[in-house]
């Protein structure tokens, strides 16, 4: 079965919007929340230990569709609703 997988990036109520309208899609086998298992450094700045500029935060989702029709749906629900949140959503080969 074909695996979506995501990077968004906002806040945990843009995060849980686009989790659970998934979770509402026929053909969707599961979605899950994946935890970031490698801290990540600002390699833009010898201050990394600084807060970061943005204030988003970045989520690793994994949605396992029935087939190539249903990962289209992921995608398209996925983008709307982020271009309707104001985050980003940016989809991956692997984490």
């Amino acid at each position: 079965m074909p695996m979506v997988r995501m990077r968004l990036i906002g806040s945990r109520e843009d995060a849980d919007a686009v989790i659970n309208a998934l979770h509402g899609l026929d053909g969707i086998e599961h979605v899950e929340e994946v935890d970031d298992l490698t801290p990540t450094m600002r390699d833009d700045s010898s201050s990394s230990e600084l807060v970061d500029d943005s204030e988003g935060k970045i989520y690793y989702v994994e949605v396992e569709a029935s087939n190539a029709n249903r990962v289209d749906a992921v995608q398209n629900v996925a983008e709307a609703i982020g271009r309707e949140r104001g985050m980003v959503v940016e989809f991956v080969e692997e984490f």
